[in-house]
């Protein structure tokens, strides 16, 4: 039996996501002979309770060679009486040979289940560790302490770095490290590690919400979060009264059934209206009409982390559409101008796709370019665009493009307006392709209540439908 098999075997005998972190000071060990007698008696104590056990490395090496003689007796008294799974938290990152070693220790000099590692050196310094089948690796990916902004949600460019390190442990599958200080990081690392086993910390002293966490996190089988908490119970006046406590909690806020998880549609739409880019009232059009919507995209450039939202939805769309073909020969992002340029340098960024644009007017001075940034004759393009109401503009800049000889069959934006663009397009043999479609916004924003039904259907009448509930 695999890793995460015997995880989950052990979760539902024990009815238990609680991990208990054997994290014993030699200076603390109350009235205890050593480290291992110390943490024999909280086995002894919680085994029944729990799902695994969390025995961190420095704890045991900062106490030298006695130390780490307790670690390997405690891990094989776990093993012989408990009969329950160990993650050695040993946070190893490193590459080569030198990862090999480290695996090795982990796995097989000191026994452990499962190792929690650092991807900061990639994916070849993580492959060591998972080539062990049967045993199981957590990635750290958003940590629970304060300085984990530092680094984990740094801009790379898109979108966070947690959500690249996600996305990656997913493919190498391994779990994942994420606190239970930030329950929207959670959200977010669940949506794109859907399967992934979760080691939870920051829950007890480091002040992470229990019920917000697991909301955010279980799965719809209301397994795959590892609840992890080891002061609050190993230094407890009753080690056992602190664990059953613990696993009642948890119990309970798996009980509710699943929470309904934000959509990136839903995100996309709250995130759009929180800044002022879809506002209703009235207001006057280029056109002179009076419109009871007003759609400002620019507002995007002013707003990175909305930005960052859109440009990764727009990645996943694209990335739908190519093929093996395409990622060998390579693709290129044509914006339009000028609301979509910063979109597609957002994507672009993101996604490490070069970007041109087909300018408004030829230069009339310099190289007297139609479209600027290199390319090829016979390459395929994707066309960006902020959004579509017919497809006129779409038509007049593909126009050039074409003349180039780059070859056009799709265009993305990010919202339909559902009147006629599309329709427009397939006539002449493009293909559209949106994040969002206006009505499915208006949903949203009724759902969420944002607006009323009212103003709901005046949208739609305005726009030449008929609301239907």
């Amino acid at each position: 039996m695999g890793f995460y098999e015997w995880l989950a075997e052990t979760a539902q005998r024990n009815d238990s996501l609680l991990c208990v972190g054997l994290d014993s000071q030699p200076e603390q060990l109350a009235g205890a002979a050593d480290q291992f007698d110390f943490n024999r008696r909280i086995v002894d104590a919680t085994h029944d309770l729990v799902c695994c056990y969390k025995p961190n490395f420095a704890f045991y090496e900062q106490a030298g060679l006695g130390g780490l003689e307790a670690l390997r007796r405690t891990v094989a008294y776990i093993h012989d009486t408990a009969r329950v799974p160990v993650i050695l938290d040993a946070k190893r990152g490193d590459i080569g040979s030198t990862a090999a070693a480290y695996a090795r220790a982990a796995f097989q000099a000191w026994g452990a289940d499962a190792v929690t590692v650092n991807p900061y050196l990639g994916g070849d310094s993580i492959v060591p560790f998972t080539s062990y089948a049967d045993r199981g690796v957590f990635v750290l990916c958003h940590t629970s302490n304060p300085g984990a902004a530092d680094l984990q949600a740094l801009p790379c460019p898109a979108r966070p770095l947690y959500e690249i390190v996600a996305e990656k442990a997913a493919g190498w599958g391994a779990g994942l490290v994420v606190g239970a200080t930030y329950p929207e990081a959670l959200a977010r690392v669940r949506a794109l590690a859907p399967q992934a086993w979760i080691l939870l910390p920051g829950v007890g002293a480091q002040g992470g919400d229990l019920e917000a966490a697991l909301a955010a996190g279980l799965r719809d089988d209301r397994l795959g979060i590892i609840v992890n908490a080891s002061r609050g119970i190993i230094y407890a006046g009753d080690p056992r009264q602190a664990a059953l406590d613990l696993r009642r909690q948890i119990n309970a806020a798996r009980a509710q059934g699943p929470a309904p998880r934000p959509t990136l549609q839903s995100q996309l739409t709250l995130a759009l209206a929180d800044i002022g880019a879809v506002k209703f009232g009235e207001f006057t059009l280029a056109s002179g009409k009076k419109s009871p919507i007003y759609i400002d995209l620019r507002l995007l450039a002013s707003h990175p982390g909305v930005l960052r939202l859109v440009a990764h939805a727009y990645a996943g769309l694209i990335d739908s559409l190519l093929d093996s073909e395409d990622r060998r020969l390579g693709i290129r992002l044509a914006a339009i101008p000028y609301a979509a340029l910063r979109i597609g340098t957002a994507v672009a960024l993101g996604m490490g796709l070069p970007l041109i644009y087909p300018r408004k007017e030829a230069k009339a001075h310099g190289t007297g370019r139609a479209i600027e940034g290199e390319f090829e004759p016979g390459e395929r393009v994707i066309v960006l665009d902020d959004l579509i109401t017919t497809g006129g503009s779409k038509l007049a800049a593909i126009e050039p493009l074409e003349a180039a000889g780059l070859q056009v069959q799709d265009v993305v934006v990010l919202i339909d307006r559902e009147q006629g663009g599309q329709q427009e397009l397939a006539a002449v043999g493009y293909r559209l392709h949106a994040v969002l479609r206006l009505g499915e916004m208006l949903d949203l924003l009724v759902e969420a209540g944002r607006i009323s039904k009212e103003e709901r259907g005046t949208v739609l009448d305005f726009l030449g439908r008929q609301a239907s509930e």
